[in-house]
């Protein structure tokens, strides 16, 4: 059904694929839409598995009123992004409300669940799901809100960071057209992984051409200089780093 790519060398310190926006795994249900990059649920497709501890990466709309429920069978960093609207969110320690310009984390145990709601009774909403697999060491349960401000163009905005062992960032940018960005991944010891998604407009990164909802990851075994740039104004990038 799908025609996915074979990952691509750029050399011999660098793995590469991409994740075409047209190639995700949509389902449609009375409250809405989700599209999965990668694998989730019931949709599998070869390449698409876990991108090191990010196992799902969710694109989501929900109607007016709608709402989801989700569990994971392991400890879980839920990372909760409105793009369009806000979204109410709450779990069996806290419940609120999120808005365009916040992050929220879940940092959710096993077995747990959480729900999120559109509170609108007309208008649609759209976020991203992202979830990050955690071990044990050094779990804490809880929830926690951060706000950015996308007014400061041209530059990546640091909006969560998972410390220690297995540390996680995840970045977002707004960029006018024909300005370009980098990023300074370090690998470690054991290398690291970073996956764009592009929000909105069109990007270049690591001479690959990047539409709107497209994704690229890259895998390198040592420190790594990412650059790109937008083809387009009020360009949208989103960046994860993991280790391998």
């Amino acid at each position: 059904m799908f025609n996915h790519l074979p990952p691509v060398d750029m050399d011999t310190r660098t793995q590469a694929r991409i994740f075409l926006a047209d190639q995700r795994g949509c389902t449609e249900t009375p409250g809405g839409t989700s599209c999965h990059t990668l694998n989730f649920g019931t949709y599998t497709a070869e390449g698409r598995e876990p991108f090191g501890p990010l196992c799902r990466f969710s694109d989501e709309t929900l109607r007016a009123g709608a709402g989801l429920e989700a569990k994971s069978g392991v400890n879980t960093e839920v990372v909760l992004l409105p793009v369009t609207g806000g979204l109410e969110y709450r779990d069996d320690q806290t419940a609120g409300f999120l808005e365009s310009g916040q992050i929220g984390v879940f940092s959710l145990p096993a077995g747990r669940s959480y729900t999120v709601t559109n509170p609108y009774e007309t208008e649609t909403v759209q976020f991203l799901q992202l979830w990050f697999a955690h071990g044990s060491s050094g779990f804490e349960p809880g929830f926690s809100a951060v706000r950015f401000d996308l007014s400061q163009k041209n530059t990546l905005l640091l909006l969560f960071e998972r410390p220690g062992d297995a540390p996680v960032r995840v970045l977002l940018g707004r960029f006018d057209g024909r300005r370009e960005g980098s990023y300074l991944a370090a690998a470690g010891a054991q290398g690291t992984g970073v996956f764009l998604f592009v929000l909105q407009g069109v990007f270049e990164a690591a001479n690959r051409l990047l539409h709107e909802k497209d994704g690229l990851g890259l895998w390198f075994d040592r420190d790594e200089v990412i650059e790109f740039e937008a083809l387009s104004n009020d360009a949208l990038v989103l960046l994860v780093e993991v280790p391998r």
